[in-house]
């Protein structure tokens, strides 16, 4: 049966799998979403769903502002309300990714922010990747994962990052979230992340004195793919 939100459930399980297959997820440890602001919702991973099972009948759709369920017969990812949080805050987010990938989700243990260490970093983040704070127990005790997404907003604005030039945060002994201008660009965004945090680790294991590139080898990278002044690539997918 044909639904008014065929086309985002089937980019939103397209994004699923791809995140599958670039190896950052294991067992049922992430999610993908897309909003689609002009109808008013947002559709995510069912909650537990083995990834073999998926198709896009199976991808679930809310209310971006309430969160109630507008289709599907699954509940939706547990991460649900932190998805929620950043399309309601950020406007120009347009999907949303979080996974436990190895390497990113080490540096959130460790609660240390990524380092900008090398151009392959500069082209997709504008900076460290930067860590949240630790939740606080009662943020633990209530509702966790809207907390988890108001604690990624904190850190954004209290940085004063543009999210779509940083778009990624480490959340402290949790893992990483990624997102982008569509769920196409947050997945990129979160293979990115991966390599960069996994480069990092083996960088720093064989210099740990190694320094971050300069602010102006980091912006030259950064802003030949992103911006007006762009000049890589063929057009809008640079």
């Amino acid at each position: 049966m044909t639904t008014a939100h065929d086309d985002l459930r089937e980019r939103v399980l397209e994004a699923n799998r791809a995140i599958v297959e670039a190896g950052l997820v294991v067992l049922t440890f992430g999610n993908a979403s897309a909003v689609d602001r002009a109808a008013g919702v947002m559709a995510i991973k069912p909650s537990g769903v083995s990834y073999d099972e998926l198709d896009a009948g199976s991808i679930v759709v809310v209310d971006l502002q309430t969160g109630a369920l507008v289709e599907g017969t699954h509940r939706p990812s547990s991460d649900t309300p932190a998805h929620l949080v950043l399309y309601r805050r950020f406007a120009a987010i347009g999907g949303v990714v979080h996974t436990h990938s190895a390497a990113a989700t080490a540096w959130a243990q460790a609660r240390c922010e990524l380092p900008c260490l090398g151009t392959t970093h500069a082209d997709h983040f504008r900076g460290p990747v930067p860590v949240t704070r630790a939740l606080t127990v009662e943020e633990i005790g209530g509702a966790y994962e809207e907390r988890t997404g108001d604690v990624v907003v904190e850190t954004i604005e209290g940085l004063g990052l543009d999210p779509l030039e940083m778009p990624a945060m480490l959340v402290a002994s949790h893992g990483p979230f990624a997102w982008g201008e569509d769920v196409e660009h947050a997945v990129d965004n979160a293979v990115a992340l991966e390599l960069v945090a996994a480069t990092a680790l083996q960088t720093l294991s064989l210099s740990p004195g190694a320094e971050p590139v300069s602010e102006a080898l980091l912006l030259r990278h950064f802003l030949r793919k992103h911006g007006a002044e762009a000049y890589y690539g063929q057009g809008r997918d640079r």
